[in-house]
């Protein structure tokens, strides 16, 4: 398998092996990764399942577009690449066009240049979160 750049990707896992339960958090790429993956009931169970055990979830660029099918974005703060932004506003998410924030659990960030900033925020999140 390999990455939209030609990159080898070799999973060691895979996602329906996974249990929110016995995960931290984690993190919603962007890209074009996040329209594959919404379409997968267990991407969106899982991302579920984590927000509402209160875990961080890191959502950057087209990240969104799985925190719109997990239902998770209704009445909380949103960014991500502007191409989501009336996905978010439809999903009853409210637009925030900052490099990067927390709403609870959920770390936001816009695209490519604010990944510094989301980093920070993320590790924050995953600092604060009660183990």
């Amino acid at each position: 398998m390999k990455g939209k750049n030609g990159v080898p990707i070799v999973p060691d896992t895979l996602i329906s092996a996974l249990k929110a339960a016995e995960l931290s958090g984690v993190v919603v790429p962007g890209g074009w990764a996040p329209d594959k993956l919404r379409r997968h009931a267990v991407v969106t169970e899982l991302v579920r399942n984590l927000n509402a055990a209160g875990k961080p979830i890191g959502i950057i660029c087209h990240g969104g577009l799985v925190a719109i099918s997990a239902g998770i974005v209704k009445e909380r703060r949103a960014t991500g690449s502007v191409g989501i932004r009336d996905d978010l506003i439809n999903a009853g998410a409210t637009w925030v066009d900052q490099a990067a924030f927390r709403d609870g659990n959920l770390v936001w960030g816009r695209v490519v240049a604010d990944i510094p900033a989301f980093c920070r925020e993320l590790i924050q999140a995953f600092k604060d979160s009660p183990k």
